[in-house]
C-alpha cells in the first residue's frame, strides 16, 4: 500500500495557499497556528488509529475471563487442557511479537497493522465458532498473533511520526488502549452473559453467550483496519525504503519545520542496502547489543512485578481471602477502572517531568505496596489451607492492592511502551521491539502459569517476589535507563 501523498500534500499546502493571500503579520500569525493545530490533529488521529491495536490488545487478553466456566463445560475439559488452551493465546502473542519486526520493515508498518486487523477478525470468528477445545485452542493462538504484532508496531509506528514534544503523551495511548480493551471486554462479558442469564445462556438466534463475548471482537477489528487505510506510512521507514519524496510529504503534513534537514538526519540512522535481521542485534561482547538488552529488561520487568496476577486472578483471589464471590467481582471492574483512570496521570506528566522519575516512583510506590500485601497475606491465619483477612486486614489489602495498580498505572504501565518506542536507533527500531515484546509476552506467561502453583505454597511467597521484583526495576531504572523526553529519535 502506497502512501496517500496527493491527500497529505493537499492538506499541507492549503494552510500556505491561504497565507499567501494574507498580507497582514497578525493574519499570518493566525494561519501558521491554524496549521500547527492541523498538523497535530493528523499526528493524534493516525496516533489513536495505531493504537486501536492496543485495544484489540486488551480485549482480547482479557475476554477469556467471561469465558472460562462456559468453555470447560462445552468441551469438557480438563484443568490441563483447559489451562494449555487459556495460555495458547499467549504463546501465539510471544511468536506474532517475534516476526512482526521483521515484517514490519519488509512491507512497512500501515500494511502489518492491516495483517493484524485480519488476524484478529479470523481468530475472533475462529473462536465464536469452534466446534472442539483443539480448534479453540488454535484460533485463540491465531488471535494471540494478531496481539504480538500490535503490541510491536503500534509504539515504533507512534513514535516514528510524533514531533519530540509529543511523542512520549502519544506513545501512552498505546497503554491506555490496551487498559480501555480490559475494561470494555470485562464489560461486554458482563451485559453479554447478563442479558443470556449466563455465559452458558443463549444470547441472540440461539447463539451461546460464551461465542458472543469473542464474535464481538470482529466490529473493533474491522474498524482497525478502516483506519489503518486512512493513515500515512512512517516518514522513517519511507527513508529507510529510498522513498524520500513520500517521506517529505508525511513528514511535512505531521510535523512541519524544515523537512530536507529532518530527512538528511533521518537517512544518516539507517540503511537502505538491506533490510533489518535479526543478526544486526549481535554484539560479541554483550551477546546482544546493551540497548536491546535493557528493552528485554524493562520488558520483562513490567511482568514480573506481577501486574496479570491482579488482572487474571483477582476475582479468584479475593474470594479466596475471605470476600464473598458479588464483592471479588466488583472489585475486580474496581481495579480495572483505576487502572484506566491512572494511564491519563502518566499522559499528562510524561512529557512534562520525564519517563525516567515516573518509573523510579512507580517502582517505589509498586515496592511498598506489594510489600503490604506479602506481609498480610503471609501473616494472616489459615481456614482450610487459605490466609483468611479479617474486618481489619481485608480493607487494608484492598487499599493496598488498588495503590499498587495506581502506581504501575502512571508508571510502567504506559511509560515501558513509550520507552520501548522510541529509545532504539531508527536502523532496528522494529526488530529491537520484536525481541523486547516476545521477551514480554513469555515473562507474561510464566508468571500468568506459575501463580496458581505459588498460591498453594502461600499468597505471601508469591508477593514476596514480586515485591523483589520492584525493587530490583529500581536499580534497572536508575544505572541503565536514559531520560528521552523532549529528544528528537535522531538524536537520542
Amino acid at each position: 500500500m502506497r502512501v496517500m501523498t496527493p491527500h497529505l500534500d493537499a492538506m499541507n499546502h492549503a494552510p500556505m495557499a491561504h497565507a499567501l493571500g494574507k498580507t497582514s503579520t497578525d493574519q499570518s500569525v493566525v494561519v501558521l497556528a491554524e496549521h500547527r493545530a492541523l498538523r497535530r490533529q493528523r499526528v493524534i488521529f493516525f496516533s489513536v488509529a495505531a493504537a486501536l491495536g492496543g485495544f484489540l490488545f486488551g480485549y482480547d487478553t482479557a475476554v477469556i475471563n467471561g469465558a472460562v466456566a462456559a468453555v470447560q463445560h462445552q468441551y469438557q475439559a480438563g484443568p490441563i487442557a483447559l489451562g494449555a488452551a487459556i495460555a495458547s493465546a499467549l504463546m501465539g502473542s510471544a511468536v506474532g511479537a517475534w516476526f512482526a519486526g521483521q515484517i514490519a520493515d519488509r512491507i512497512g508498518r500501515v500494511r502489518t497493522m492491516l495483517i493484524a486487523s485480519g488476524l484478529f477478525i479470523v481468530g475472533s470468528l475462529g473462536t465464536g465458532f469452534a466446534i472442539s477445545l483443539f480448534d479453540f485452542s488454535a484460533w485463540r493462538i491465531v488471535g494471540g498473533l494478531a496481539v504480538g504484532i500490535a503490541s510491536v508496531v503500534a509504539p515504533a509506528y507512534i513514535a516514528e511520526i510524533s514531533p519530540a514534544e509529543l511523542r512520549g503523551r502519544l506513545a501512552s495511548l498505546q497503554q491506555l488502549a490496551i487498559v480501555l480493551g480490559i475494561f470494555v471486554s470485562l464489560l461486554a462479558d458482563f451485559a453479554i452473559a447478563g442479558v443470556a442469564g449466563s455465559a452458558q445462556g443463549v444470547f441472540l438466534l440461539g447463539t451461546p453467550a460464551w461465542r458472543v463475548m469473542f464474535l464481538a471482537e470482529v466490529i473493533p477489528a474491522a474498524l482497525y483496519g478502516l483506519l489503518a487505510l486512512r493513515i500515512a506510512e512512517s516518514p522513517r521507514y519511507l527513508v529507510q525504503r529510498g522513498r524520500d519524496a513520500e517521506a517529505r510529504v508525511v513528514l511535512g503534513a505531521l510535523q512541519g519545520g524544515n523537512v530536507s534537514a529532518k530527512i538528511d538526519e533521518i537517512r544518516k540512522t539507517v540503511t537502505t542496502e538491506a533490510h533489518p535481521r535479526l543478526k544486526d542485534l549481535l554484539n560479541r561482547r554483550f551477546g546482544l547489543l546493551p540497548v536491546v538488552w535493557i528493552g528485554i529488561g524493562l520488558s520483562v520487568f513490567q511482568q514480573l512485578v506481577g501486574i496479570n496476577v491482579i488482572f487474571y486472578y483477582s476475582s479468584v483471589l479475593w474470594a479466596s481471602v475471605g470476600f464473598s464471590q458479588q464483592s471479588s467481582l466488583l472489585i475486580t471492574v474496581i481495579t480495572s477502572v483505576t487502572n484506566v483512570a491512572t494511564t491519563f496521570i502518566a499522559i499528562a506528566l510524561v512529557d512534562r517531568i520525564g519517563r525516567k522519575p515516573l518509573m523510579l516512583a512507580g517502582s517505589a510506590g509498586m515496592a511498598i505496596t506489594l510489600g503490604v500485601l506479602a506481609f498480610l497475606f503471609g501473616t494472616a491465619p489459615l481456614v482450610s489451607g487459605q490466609p483468611h483477612l479479617g474486618t481489619f486486614a481485608g480493607p487494608i489489602a484492598l487499599v493496598a492492592a488498588n495503590l499498587y495498580v495506581v502506581a504501575f498505572g502512571f508508571s510502567w504501565g504506559p511509560v515501558v511502551w513509550v520507552l520501548l518506542g522510541e529509545m532504539f536507533p531508527n536502523r532496528i527500531r522494529a526488530i529491537a521491539i520484536s525481541v523486547a515484546a516476545s521477551a514480554q509476552w513469555l515473562a507474561n506467561f510464566a508468571v500468568s502459569t506459575t501463580f496458581p502453583p505459588l498460591q498453594h505454597v502461600g499468597l505471601g511467597f508469591a508477593y514476596g517476589l514480586y515485591t523483589a521484583a520492584a525493587l530490583l526495576s529500581i536499580a534497572l531504572v536508575w544505572f541503565f535507563v536514559r531520560e528521552t523526553k523532549g529528544k528528537e529519535l535522531e538524536r537520542m
